[in-house]
């Protein structure tokens, strides 16, 4: 299978380097597509640098910040429109272990439409989590498992590999959220037209290095979203 590794970027040169040779490292054959959001430090170039010496590396050079979500949908457009059969998405500030990577295509190519790389599955570790991180991300996994009844111990995880036909069955034009917002509502959107999910446990790492992106109002946004599609999908009875 030709793999695509989507890598959303904006200010992170002291960690691109590291991630595209770990990725390498993982999966050899893959072709690595960064995305990058006008990162003011050099991270495209950084990374153009690197793909021009070994070869394997597209950077899409957007002209301002615009969000993950936002990010991912033009990294699968693209994966698309080049003919990859599994497109994985994985953060770029190495909290993602990139030897995690051939896990989560194996099991796309056992016949997962959506592999997540689950920190609460048996065998998934958050190692440098303080015990209250822990418990919010866990009380937000869970609250959307049950307001959208999904299966899934953990639907907010960014690491994860999608079969191109489970993304071609999505309206990624429709999908406007960002962050957590975004990786609920894909898997929730994959289980919705029939696909099947499978959590591969793996070890999410703290940033050792770089600025984190995450804010609260991501946070507060993919709440308000999950408790809209729970409303619209198990009370009104709609479908978008």
């Amino acid at each position: 299978m030709q793999t695509l590794v989507v890598l959303p970027t904006y200010n992170e040169v002291e960690n691109i380097v590291e991630v595209l040779e770990r990725v390498r490292d993982a999966l050899a054959d893959a072709h690595v597509l960064v995305v990058d959001d006008g990162s003011p430090d050099g991270t495209a170039d950084a990374a153009d640098s690197w793909g021009g010496e070994h070869g394997g590396v597209t950077v899409m050079r957007r002209s301002e910040k615009s969000g993950l979500g936002s990010a991912y949908r033009a990294g699968f457009a693209w994966g698309q429109a080049q003919g990859f059969d599994v497109m994985v998405e994985m953060d770029s500030d190495l909290q993602h272990d990139p030897a995690a990577l051939p896990s989560l295509v194996a099991a796309v190519g056992d016949g997962a439409d959506l592999a997540i790389g689950s920190r609460y599955v048996p065998g998934g570790k958050v190692p440098e989590w303080k015990w209250s991180r822990r418990f919010i991300s866990q009380a937000g996994n869970r609250y959307a498992a049950w307001v959208l009844g999904l299966n899934i111990r953990d639907s907010t995880a960014g690491f994860r590999a999608y079969r191109a036909s489970a993304l071609a069955a999505i309206d990624l034009g429709s999908v406007r959220a960002d962050g957590y917002g975004f990786q609920v509502e894909m898997a929730y959107s994959v289980l919705r037209n029939g696909g099947s999910i499978v959590e591969v446990p793996i070890t999410f790492g703290d940033r050792q290095r770089g600025t984190s992106k995450m804010s609260i109002v991501i946070v507060f946004e993919a709440l308000i979203l999950v408790t809209w599609w729970g409303v619209r999908d198990r009370l009104l009875r709609r479908r978008p």
